[in-house]
């Protein structure tokens, strides 16, 4: 099993990282020795670049991560975010102020018992704040020495690009799978590559529903959010079946699970994507891993173009069909 090695934009990464926000939040419980012996055995496999956020878990999923780096910080490239944070009703808030950058960099820090992150990206852009603003905060922190790259996430073509006059901007962490292909009907990727910038995609599995491992709504536990997702319920639900369904079906003529095949699509997407499945268990994270070993034909690709073309998935992406990628006020104009 070879996962390999990748660029985005300057930073070196392993072809595959790994998304840790599972082992604290919104896919059931965890549990912490199996957590970390997941980060143990991403290591041993190669998968060198792991994801967090501040907002995981209200600062938990940092934590924990810091707490596998003791001893081995340079064995990985380390990337956290900054921006969310919950109310006391659990609604989300923005906040891209730079006095809040500063704050929850430095937070971050010592949760993460780091001097130096990797890759620090704005989570989602504040519709109230100029990106101008917001990147140039984060820029001080890298001349600062507090933080290696700049990357931003879920943004707009327009945000990317006015980010990127303030500051080189390393990666575009969105999400990215055969079943949300957005970000290239977007156009959202092609202004990032015009830029130099890498693409991160997030969910490459559908939110592990390109696995086929979930057959039914009733597989959800009351502490997982995909529950409440409209892909995962009534009409919708059973469309989407039917599309994994075609993709296992093909993913068992080349001798591959379901999953290894959709995250091998990803990986196909170019040399500068770095998807970055996100798994509590060991046995996932070696059978994800695995997907790097698949090689993918002209005909493999034709057929899940097929089986998966942009918009064949059906409900929104989120619970709020409005969603929408981010931008910003320019500066000198009012929210």
């Amino acid at each position: 099993m070879t996962v390999g090695r990748r660029r985005l934009g300057e930073l070196e990464v392993s072809a595959q990282g790994l998304g840790c926000m599972g082992m604290s939040q919104s896919y059931g419980t965890a549990d912490r020795g199996e957590s970390l012996a997941a980060l143990d055995r991403a290591l041993e496999l190669g998968i060198t670049f792991w994801d967090t956020s501040d907002v995981y878990g209200d600062g938990h999923n940092e934590e924990l991560v810091g707490e596998s780096l003791r001893g081995r910080r340079d064995a990985v490239e380390l990337a956290t975010k900054f921006s969310i944070s919950r109310d006391a009703e659990g609604r989300m808030q923005i906040d891209g102020s730079p006095e809040n950058v500063r704050a929850r960099c430095e937070a971050s820090l010592r949760r993460l018992g780091v001097d130096t992150i990797d890759l620090y990206y704005q989570h989602r852009v504040d519709s109230r704040v100029p990106i101008e603003d917001t990147v140039g905060a984060m820029a001080e922190l890298v001349q600062a020495g507090k933080v290696r790259y700049l990357g931003l996430s879920e943004a707009s073509a327009e945000s990317i690009r006015r980010a990127a006059a303030v500051h080189p901007v390393t990666a575009l962490q969105s999400e990215w799978s055969l079943w949300t292909r957005d970000l290239e009907t977007s156009g959202v990727a092609a202004v990032a590559r015009e830029h130099g910038i890498g693409l991160v995609p997030f969910s490459p599995l559908g939110r592990g529903f390109l696995t086929g491992a979930i057959t039914s709504p009733a597989d959800f536990g009351d502490d997982d959010f995909r529950k409440d997702h409209p892909r995962f319920r009534g009409e919708a639900f059973a469309a989407n079946l039917r599309l994994v369904d075609a993709v296992r079906e093909l993913a068992e003529s080349k001798g591959v699970t379901a999953g290894q095949l959709a995250l091998a699509w990803v990986l196909a997407q170019g040399d500068d994507v770095v998807p970055i499945p996100g798994t509590k268990r060991v046995a996932y994270l070696q059978e994800n891993a695995g997907a790097c070993d698949v090689e993918l034909t002209a005909d493999d690709l034709a057929a899940l173009e097929r089986i998966a073309p942009p918009g064949a998935a059906e409900g929104g992406r989120y619970p709020n069909a409005q969603y929408a990628y981010g931008d910003s006020p320019v500066p000198g104009t009012s929210a």
